[in-house]
């Protein structure tokens, strides 16, 4: 696939970037070089490749999904400017 300086405009005009008329055909050949490593990409054969985290073996950390309330109420609720029976308090904007 070849991008040509009337693409390249479009794309531009799209991406609301603002680009010189003299400048579109540096913009397509940057474009097409893209193109052209993304199609060298699409040479690598990768059947059998897991999915990676990192480049190093690595388990990313597992936790119970289960809700709690962090157990810190006290706490969060020491920041508030009015708190009663173990909620905020907010004056009421609704009449």
């Amino acid at each position: 696939m070849s991008i040509d300086t009337a693409t390249a405009a479009k794309v531009a005009k799209l991406a609301r970037i603002k680009v010189e008329e003299a400048d579109l055909p540096a913009l397509a050949q940057e474009f097409n070089a893209i193109l052209g490593f993304i199609e060298q990409l699409e040479e690598v054969d990768v059947d059998g490749i897991e999915p990676m985290v990192s480049v190093t073996p690595q388990r990313l950390k597992r936790r119970k999904d289960v809700v709690t309330d962090g157990n810190q109420a006290a706490r969060v609720l020491a920041n508030a400017p009015d708190a009663r029976e173990g909620f905020f308090s907010v004056p009421k904007v609704v009449e």
